[in-house]
């Protein structure tokens, strides 16, 4: 089971981080990722960080200004994100896999397990 967190109402160039926390199974044995919903759109690929190592990938829109990590000893994934944008407004998601090695996954179809969403609100 997978609970997100860290959403909220932040200005434009602020920073937020958003939490993935998981019960029932270490999150050092998943592949994850995050993805977003914008309002009215399509979910979307955001960042993916692979089981084993450190490989990582992020979509064009956020390269440069989010970064996903883990810390096993809190069973936690994060994604930080900074130099937020308006068009950043959506409901984040996080996602997990026991797929992998040392593969990222950016499909939806990729994963097995999803968090509810938090709500991240970019103002202008």
């Amino acid at each position: 089971q997978l609970q997100a967190s860290g959403g909220g109402l932040v200005q434009a160039g602020g920073s937020l981080r958003l939490s993935c926390a998981a019960s029932g199974r270490a999150f050092s044995t998943y592949a994850v990722g995050w993805f977003r919903q914008p309002p009215g759109k399509e979910r979307e690929f955001v960042a993916a960080l692979s089981r084993v190592g450190v490989s990582t990938y992020y979509a064009d829109s956020v390269k440069g200004r989010f970064t996903i990590s883990r810390d096993n000893a809190k069973n936690t994934v994060y994604l930080q994100m900074n130099s937020l944008k308006p068009e950043d407004t959506a409901a984040y998601y996080c996602a997990a896999t026991i797929s992998g090695g040392s593969r990222y996954y950016t499909g939806s179809r990729d994963y097995d397990y999803w968090g509810q969403g938090t709500l991240v609100t970019v103002s202008s």
